[in-house]
């Protein structure tokens, strides 16, 4: 453990800003990579430094760094979280972070990538992912990359609050099964993995133990709420064709179109690997990777349900 501030690229955002608060929790100093024009108010008033600067911007990354104990970044501009955003800051913004950690020899870099990002060369953000993993090590980067499934407590509100609408919207079939991660548990993961040891150049699945279905997904938060929850389904293929004729204008609707394409015909899920085990603890599985508090009901209690406390129902695990 080093006594600089942890430098976190992504901390306006929604995992971000509860690395951040992770970060604190944990009586860490933060630093904040924030653009400017970005609103850095409420990073300010929880006591984190701001350093104004952009991953464009290579200068202003070993500026951020200067006397950094360790990085960790949450950015994705395939996401357009701000306008300007796009896939370039995917690529060679992330080149540039890698190429300042490297220069300001920050002890530890954690790289918020993707689940099965090394089997995805047709999505372009998934594949972005293992391209960074690899330029952090050709570099010599002292690095540990999470690898984290679908974000429930995200997918599940694309139609709005699953709960209270009684319907959760999801593209193509309900029935194919994906592992999935709750951004909480996420953020608390990359925090720790700051300090863990002997995980440097490793690339770690995060996800429950199991994969599970939308329609899965309806039928535990019906039992845990007595509300009915149907799925609604969109069709992949209207997706995929705004893909074929957006995609040229726009990499988010391009990149979107080839992951789903990726989830109807492949299992998504964790590989339980021997670099993982002793990360994190789990309740559920020997080797699992999930704080032990963390029980189904209480995933869809973050979801707006009001679970029952009946043990593990759905029998589902914590972690993979």
């Amino acid at each position: 453990m080093g006594e600089g501030p942890v430098l976190v690229v992504g901390g306006t955002g929604m995992v971000g800003g509860q690395v951040v608060t992770e970060l604190l929790n944990r009586g860490k100093q933060v630093r904040a990579l924030v653009r400017e024009g970005s609103d850095a108010s409420t990073l300010e008033a929880a006591g984190v430094e701001i350093a104004r600067g952009d991953m464009m911007d290579p200068d202003s990354l070993l500026r951020a760094m200067a006397d950094a104990d360790a990085v960790v970044t949450t950015a994705a501009g395939y996401t357009r979280h701000r306008k300007g955003d796009s896939a370039v800051i995917d690529t060679v913004g992330n080149s540039n972070l890698a190429d300042a950690a490297k220069r300001a020899g920050v002890r530890r870099f954690v790289f918020t990538s993707i689940l099965t990002c090394d089997q995805t060369p047709n999505v372009p953000h998934f594949w972005h992912k293992r391209l960074m993993e690899d330029r952090l090590q050709a570099l010599g980067v002292p690095f540990v990359a999470l690898r984290p499934g679908a974000f429930l407590d995200q997918v599940t509100r694309f139609g709005g609050d699953p709960i209270t609408k009684h319907r959760v919207r999801w593209f193509g079939s309900a029935g194919i099964p994906l592992t999935f991660v709750l951004t909480p548990d996420l953020a608390g993961y990359l925090a720790a993995a700051v300090d863990v040891p002997g995980v440097e150049g490793q690339r770690i699945d995060i996800g429950w133990d199991r994969p599970i279905s939308m329609q899965e997904f309806a039928d535990i938060a019906e039992r845990l709420t007595g509300e009915e929850i149907r799925v609604q389904s969109v069709p992949v293929k209207g997706v995929q064709a705004a893909g074929a004729l957006l995609g040229p204008f726009n990499s988010m609707v391009q990149s979107t179109a080839a992951m789903m394409g990726w989830f109807l015909n492949r299992q998504v899920r964790c590989r339980h690997n021997a670099t993982g085990r002793g990360f994190w603890r789990s309740p559920h599985r020997r080797g699992c990777r999930a704080p032990a508090h963390r029980q189904p009901g209480a995933r869809l209690k973050k979801l707006g349900a009001t679970p029952t406390p009946a043990g593990n129902p759905a029998g589902v695990g914590a972690c993979c």
